[in-house]
């Protein structure tokens, strides 16, 4: 018999919700200490459900606990970016190719899309966001595959807030949201996946640039400069 899960207590319940839409909002910063004295006093709550909250948050990946530094809201690097939406290649094309294919509704992908579209602020337009791509996995009609892209949801959103304060990238996301959603109610499956496959890589790679990519882009931008750059080095000692 499968256990029924322990519902959160209500407090607990609003302090998670806070903290999480703070840390995925750009409020909380990565590496930003997460004091419990300091945010009970905030939330007008006993540190109880603070702690609680936070436990919950580090199991979800967007808090880390250390005996000496305590809590702090997790650090984004290039490593941890490329872990996350790895997971998010490899799963979510194809839980929107099967959302396709066995006719799903995708009215809340469209209405999330009308959300981000008509978004006045970057926390707005992000929870938005998350919820279009969540709209498009979630009915793939197979729940441990839509629970299993949930588990990262919350990290992938972290990375997108760090990626967006350097460099907002909110336009050419969105025209690819509205590719990706008009290839999905055509009812073209492979390639509504293809395009949510080509979106989700694209942005990783300009937000977090492996060392090849910048080794090959300043290489480029060096031959743009000067055309002679685009010779061998060897052949240059000859000329």
């Amino acid at each position: 018999m499968t256990p029924v899960p322990t519902p959160i207590p209500s407090r607990t319940q609003f302090v998670l919700d806070a903290i999480k839409h703070r840390i995925l909002t750009g409020q909380l910063t990565p590496g930003q200490a997460l004091v419990e004295t300091e945010l009970a006093a905030q939330f007008g709550v006993s540190k109880t459900p603070v702690r609680e909250a936070l436990k919950t948050l580090a199991g979800t990946g967007l808090v880390v606990m250390s005996q000496y530094k305590g809590v702090t809201v997790r650090m984004v690097d290039a490593d941890m970016a490329r872990e996350v939406y790895d997971v998010r290649l490899l799963l979510e094309p194809e839980a929107l190719r099967r959302a396709v294919r066995r006719g799903a509704s995708l009215a809340d992908a469209r209405d999330a899309l009308t959300r981000a579209d008509a978004a006045t602020d970057t926390a707005e337009r992000s929870l938005a966001n998350r919820e279009f791509h969540r709209s498009l996995y979630l009915p793939c009609g197979n729940p441990l595959l839509g629970r299993m892209l949930d588990e990262v949801r919350d990290q992938a959103a972290l990375v997108s807030a760090v990626a967006w304060a350097a460099d907002p990238s909110w336009e050419r996301e969105a025209a690819e949201h509205r590719e990706i959603l008009r290839l999905a109610l055509d009812g073209d499956a492979d390639g509504a996946a293809l395009a949510l496959h080509a979106h989700i890589a694209s942005f990783v790679q300009r937000a977090f640039p492996s060392a090849t990519e910048v080794a090959e882009a300043t290489e480029a931008a060096g031959n743009a400069k000067d055309p002679e750059g685009a010779v061998p080095h060897a052949e240059k000692g000859h000329r």
